[in-house]
Parts: structure tokens; sequence; C-alpha cells
């Protein structure tokens, strides 16, 4: 019973660690990049609100990437702490896809994070610039080599096994493996929307409450346009993903369907509670043979159901909801991002001249609208997983610690108290934040060079 307990805790902590964490590589993976577009406006324009929207995005990027290396390097202590078997069958293939990350990713981006949140007005205006495409780009390899070891772990190839440990046999195929192209594509996306709306939600609370300035409308449209570009793109990479999962992880997507039995034309299930236990849904709701045509391009397509992976599939209900959450939160992405982008074309970008003033408190509940979906996807990729830490090679329950199932569940409730008061602190000095006028004031009149940037 302590092993179990023990297994169930473990698990807790980590998930509570890996959300609380992946919040901010969220904002910062694409915010780095929103960063350089602001930096060159100013360049190219010489017009101060960009250079004073781009420093409280800076600001914003500090604190953002603060907080994720402090809970990034919490969550690998926990390799050792909870999962200590992982390391020892893994950690050949793990240890150095870390350590890649940290020396071509970490480093670059704290070496220029430096120049880029001080050096403004101690370096020339491209050297800064170049420090800012630097951290972007650090921020990006960050990404890379994180999720290529998380699909690989969803994924493997590329390995052999010597006494159950695992050791590398072709790097390119550990790498490269089959999930990660759609996993880094879906979560660079991912990340593109959840800055998208961090910028329009905060804009339009600034003009709901008052407190707009001369960059609030260049954030509004910037947010705006750059959530109605990306969702759309993300439909589609998360269709062709879904397609690559039904391939190689087709228990995952028996229990994001809730299929419980191997079927064809099976439907798409809208709202329904699974009985995992008697494997029937009560008081469904669904859409005949959509689920086939959506996962296999045909009506009459063939899922396998659950019954095929006995004692090997994820738990149904956690992974069947959190696919939900998901795939709604983007429905009501698409219809804000359009309808928005829209009703401010018709107003000509005027934010002023918008006459239907529900927009702005609508915006701004859609803020953090990107946090849920991605933590809602991020919960289907790895409970989806389940029962195995390695898809098909390690199973979870056989690499967790041997520590007290007390110990685990004190540092459990610690890590819930302090990560909920940082959350709470970020997303209210943010707010904090957002009252207060651009810091424009040191910014020359004119730009040397400007009419060679704009190619005058």
């Amino acid at each position: 019973m302590d092993t179990v307990d023990t297994l169930l805790l473990s698990r807790l902590q980590f998930a509570l660690n890996i959300t609380f964490h992946i919040l901010f590589p969220t904002i910062s993976i694409a915010l780095g990049w929103v960063l350089l577009f602001m930096r060159w406006r100013w360049l190219r324009t010489g017009d101060r609100a960009w250079l004073g929207i781009w420093r409280w995005w800076t600001k914003v990027f500090a604190l953002t990437f603060a907080l994720g290396v402090v809970s990034g390097v919490t969550m690998s202590f926990q390799f050792g702490t909870n999962w200590p078997g992982f390391m020892e069958r893994a950690g050949n293939i793990a240890g150095p896809l870390l350590g890649y990350e940290v020396l071509t990713a970490f480093f670059l981006e704290a070496t220029f994070l430096g120049v880029m949140l001080f050096g403004h007005g101690r370096v020339s205006e491209r050297t800064h610039l170049v420090a800012n495409f630097l951290v972007a780009f650090g921020t990006t390899m960050s990404a890379f080599w994180i999720l290529s070891l998380n699909s690989w772990m969803q994924t493997p190839q590329g390995h052999v096994e010597i006494d159950g440990v695992l050791h590398a046999a072709d790097w390119w195929a550990i790498v490269f493996n089959p999930s990660f192209p759609y996993r880094l594509v879906h979560m660079l996306l991912a990340s593109g929307l959840t800055v998208a709306f961090l910028m329009a939600g905060l804009a339009a609370w600034q003009l709901w409450r008052g407190h707009a300035h001369a960059g609030t409308p260049k954030v509004l449209r910037l947010g705006v346009t750059l959530a109605a570009v990306l969702i759309p793109l993300q439909i589609l990479a998360g269709d062709l993903h879904g397609l690559n999962t039904l391939k190689h992880q087709p228990a995952k997507i028996a229990a994001m369907e809730g299929v419980f039995e191997t079927e064809r034309g099976a439907p798409l299930l809208l709202l329904a509670w699974p009985d995992e236990a008697e494997g029937r849904h009560d008081w469904a709701i669904g859409i005949p043979k959509l689920a086939s045509l959506i996962l296999t391009h045909t009506p009459d397509g063939e899922i396998k159901g659950l019954d095929e992976f006995k004692g090997a599939h994820p738990p149904v209900k956690p992974v069947f909801f959190g696919f939900r959450i998901m795939v709604g939160v983007g429905v009501l992405m698409l219809l804000t991002a359009w309808t928005a982008t829209w009703l401010l074309r018709r107003a000509g970008w005027q934010a002023r001249q918008i006459r239907q003033p529900w927009l702005w408190p609508l915006l701004s509940a859609m803020t953090f609208s990107g946090w849920v979906a991605t933590v809602a996807g991020w919960y289907v990729t790895e409970i989806g997983r389940q029962p195995y830490v390695v898809q098909g090679l390690i199973r979870t329950a056989d690499v967790v610690t041997t520590t007290p199932a007390a110990h685990v569940g004190w540092t459990l409730l610690g890590y819930a108290i302090v990560y909920g008061g940082l959350l709470v602190a970020y997303m209210r000095v943010l707010r904090y934040m957002a009252t207060k006028p651009l810091d424009t004031s040191d910014a020359p009149a004119a730009l040397p060079g400007q009419a060679a940037l704009q190619g005058q």
C-alpha cells in the first residue's frame, strides 16, 4: 500500500511541478520573437511607442524567464528524488539530451539576456538587436531539446537495451523520433497563441479600465493579428499530430476518444461521462462517424479500442476530458480572434472607434486561455503515455522512488503552497505593470543610421 501511495503522490508531485513550469516557457518561447519584432519596429520607424512597449514586455520576459528557470531546476531534481529508476535505465539517453539543452540553449539565453536587459544605450542598436535575436533563438533551441527528449519517451527509437539499461545506437533517430516534428510545431504554435492572447488580453484590459497609453493599440493589433493567423495553423498541426499519434500510440487515441472496443465509424463524442469499469459512456452526445473521419480521413475508418490494450492503456477520464478542454478552448480562441480582427478592421484598427464594448471584457477573459489549452494538452500527452514512462519499454511503477509516502506528501504540499503563491504574485505583477505609463524618457529623437535601416 505504501508503494502504491508513493507512486501516486510522486506522480501528483511531478504533475504539479510540470504544470507550474510549463506556464512560463510557453510564454518566453514566443515572446522572445515578439520582442525581436518590437525592437525591429523601433529601429525601423523611430516611433517611441515601440520602444516603450518593447521595454514593458522585456520586463515581462525577464520575470517569466526567471520563474521558468527556477521551476525547471526544481523539476529536474525530481528525476533523482522521485524517479531514480528512470535515470538508471534511460539516463544514457535522457542525460545527454538535457545536457545539450544547457550547452546550446540555456547558456546562450542567459548570456545574451544580460545584454538585452541592460545593454540598451551601452551597445550599438544593431548589436542590441542581435542580442535580442540570440535570446529568442536560445528559447526555441531549449524547446527543441526538451521536446526531443519528451517525444522520444513517447515514441522511442534509435536505442538498444543491454541488461535492462537503454543505450543510444543512433542519435539522429533518437532526436528526430517519429512524433518529434509534430510535437515541436504544436508546442511552438501553442506558445505563439499564448503570447498573442496575453498581449491582446492585457491591452483590452487597459482599454476597458482606462489605463491605455500610446502603445496599447499597437499591442492589441499585434496580439489579435497573431492569434488570428496562428489558430488555423494550430488546428492543422493538431490534426497532423493526431494522425501521428494514431499510428504510434493508438491506446492514447482510444482514451482521448473514449473508444472502449475497436470499431469502425466511431462517433465524435462532444459530451459524455466515461465509465471505464463498465466500458461505456453515460449521457453521451456525439456526431456519428466523425471521430473516424477526423482520425483516419474516412468515415468508416477503424479506431482500435481500449480492449486491445488491457493492462497497458492510460486512465480514460483525465485524457478524455483533457482533450476536450484543449479543443474547446481552441475553438473559443478561433472565434474570439477572428471576431476581434473583423471588428477592429472595420474600425480601421482604431480601438476608440469600436462600438461593441463587450469586446474588451471578452478579450480580457481570454488573457490566460493559452495556459489553459497548453496545460490540458500537456495532460493528454503525459497521462496518455501511462502506464509507461518510456512508451512500451519502462513502466512508471518500476522506476519510482522508495521514499516513504509521507515524505513525498509533505513536499507535495510545500510545492503546492509555494507555486500557488508565486503564480498569484506573477499575475498580480502583470496587472500592476499594466496600470503604469510607457517608459520612453531616454529615447532619442532620431536614431543614427535609421535611414539605412528603412532602406532609404
